[in-house]
């Protein structure tokens, strides 16, 4: 691996030739050609299925299953990743399409083995599947059981999902992807993409980013009708299936169940958040304190404590991050280089390009594709460290079958909030001003409240909207419980402005994932615990962390991390990342008195 990168690797769009070789139309066609043949041949297996099957038999159907998977993975992810480098292309959209209806289809004709798997005794899949990754995901699949309806309403499902639910949540894409922002910058208005007028929150003038702020929720409300009511649908939805038709106990509980992660243990995580909202707000003081104001606006919180509005290139911020993964382990460096030279990373800004940052590890083997929205601040080299990080776990847990290849929501952001706190660290190792090191601790608690206090809040915010949207409340009643949700974060440490009543219509994820952001709090906390242990143990910890990683999907967060010494049913487990975090705010006022 090189040690520096080159003026060749500034920021481009990626590469898809390692899913489909060109031309696109052909490998399309041909692949879609070889799934439909795939399930042909793989339905005479109904006749087949049986409580007395035997093993070698079901190994057999159980590879073919696989296949027919892979084919459809590697089909969907070309169609939505080349959506996604440009929502405003209309051969996109039409591609995207006819995938998402090939794969719909796939899931409906194959629909009978995943029902007659949800159907087996534990005596049977401990026969058919007496250990390995196999046991794992045939165990998994019995948790769903109690949840699962009969072939032709499932297929319904599928269908309604495809045409319906997913149909308005795309279109919600594809509306808030389109949107500009004009702001005016240092005497120039300025007309900017969401991800652009984001890193504004973070500008030196409180001027900037209290204009940031209000364009923003400016051009969400004026939109609000028509993304209030998608919100609507989509928890209306979520409703009708989970709890009307599935009878999960609660709407969560679907959530909970897809990420392998007990009810109770999430109730445990949020009420923990929920009872250190006072260490945020003593550090929100401490910040106005050191800002020269007397309370922080919202507008604020993510106000650098300098001036300095410093940029990086592309180029120098893979070096530090490159740099912060070889101190720590030059083969998990190596992981991370090779997304770079394999071109899996999308990074510049452009028109059409959708928003956000994600990783996508599609098949085992294959390398990670990252997605980020590169604007140069020192905020984009950490999202760029975080989604590297998920590429290094789906790396890591190439080891198992595609069937458990995928780490569950909690755990998948484990490799990428510890990438960026390797980050973090090395810079810390590597600086003896104080003011800079004031800034840098400053910066990661930042970064800790966003993603785990605030992102708590959304999913208690998300439960209490559920219940409103279902009682017949109103887009007023959920702006009113938003900004109580608010308040009830920031106490009397922050003032909040009206204009953040829309920021929920703002949220991508409570439309794409309901209840998916407590995983982003789950995530930073664990790594929080697992960071301290790092420090105690240094070199002798690497093994057991990627060990951790290594698992992949294959088997229960909660049996990973109590191999790993940590029990996540108790509330100390979730105080201990609290108490890292507080012993960073109490460095942080040392540094400053």
């Amino acid at each position: 691996m090189m040690n520096n990168t080159t003026q060749e690797l500034l920021p481009t769009a990626w590469s898809l030739e390692d899913l489909l070789a060109t031309p696109l139309e052909d490998s399309m066609d041909a692949l879609l050609a070889d799934l439909d043949g795939s399930i042909t041949s793989f339905e005479v297996n109904r006749e087949l299925l049986s409580d007395t099957i035997g093993h070698d038999e079901f190994r057999s159907i159980l590879r073919q299953y696989e296949h027919i998977l892979e084919l459809g993975y590697r089909a969907y992810a070309y169609a939505h990743l080349f959506f996604f480098s440009d929502v405003k292309n209309q051969a996109a959209l039409i591609l995207r399409d006819r995938v998402d209806q090939a794969v719909t289809a796939a899931d409906n004709r194959t629909l009978f083995f995943t029902l007659w798997l949800k159907s087996l005794t534990p005596e049977i899949v401990t026969r058919l599947a007496p250990e390995g990754d196999n046991r794992h995901y045939l165990n998994n699949l019995l948790k769903f059981k109690p949840y699962t309806l009969g072939e032709s309403e499932e297929q319904i499902i599928n269908l309604k999902d495809t045409n319906g639910i997913n149909a308005i949540v795309s279109l919600y894409d594809m509306i808030t992807n389109g949107f500009t922002f004009t702001v005016e910058v240092e005497g120039e208005r300025r007309t900017l993409t969401r991800d652009q007028v984001s890193a504004l929150y973070r500008h030196p003038s409180p001027d900037v980013r209290a204009a940031a702020y209000q364009e923003l929720f400016r051009v969400y409300e004026d939109n609000s009708a028509v993304l209030a009511q998608m919100y609507s649908h989509r928890v209306r939805d979520w409703h009708s299936e989970s709890l009307l038709l599935r009878h999960y106990p609660t709407a969560i509980s679907a959530r909970n169940l897809a990420n392998d992660i007990p009810d109770n243990v999430v109730d445990v995580l949020l009420g923990v958040c929920a009872d250190n909202n006072d260490l945020f707000q003593r550090y929100f003081k401490l910040k106005a304190g050191w800002l020269g104001v007397k309370r922080l606006r919202r507008y604020d919180i993510y106000s650098p404590l300098t001036t300095a509005d410093k940029t990086f290139e592309y180029a120098q911020a893979l070096d530090l991050i490159m740099d912060s993964l070889r101190h720590f382990s030059p083969a998990v460096a190596d992981m991370a280089w090779r997304i770079v030279t394999d071109n899996h990373i999308d990074a510049e800004i452009r028109p059409g390009k959708r928003g956000g940052a994600f990783c996508y590890s599609v098949l085992p083997g294959m390398t990670p594709w990252v997605h980020v929205n590169y604007t140069g601040k020192a905020r984009d080299v950490a999202t760029l460290a975080h989604e590297l990080g998920h590429g290094i776990h789906g790396i890591l847990s190439a080891n198992h079958s595609l069937l458990t290849y995928h780490p569950s929501l909690p755990l998948a952001e484990t490799a990428s909030v510890f990438s960026e706190m390797l980050l973090t660290e090395r810079l810390l190792s590597q600086e003896t001003d104080v003011a800079v090191r004031r800034d840098l601790l400053a910066y990661a608690v930042d970064d800790a409240y966003a993603t785990v206090q605030r992102q708590s809040y959304f999913t208690l915010f998300e439960r209490e909207a559920h219940d409103l949207i279902m009682a017949g409340k109103s887009a007023d009643d959920l702006c009113v419980a938003y900004l109580k949700n608010l308040q009830t974060q920031f106490g009397e440490a922050v003032d909040l402005s009206d204009d953040f009543r829309w920021e929920w219509i703002s949220i991508p994820h409570i439309y794409h994932t309901p209840f998916y952001t407590y995983a982003y709090s789950f995530g930073q906390l664990l790594v929080l615990s697992l960071y301290s242990q790092y420090r105690v143990d240094g070199e002798s910890f690497i093994p057991r962390y990627l060990n951790l990683l290594s698992y992949g999907g294959a088997e229960e967060p909660a049996k990973v991390l109590n191999e790993a010494g940590f029990d996540i049913a108790a509330p100390s487990f979730w105080q201990g990342g609290y108490d890292v975090l507080r012993d960073m705010i109490d460095e942080l006022e040392n540094l400053h008195a």
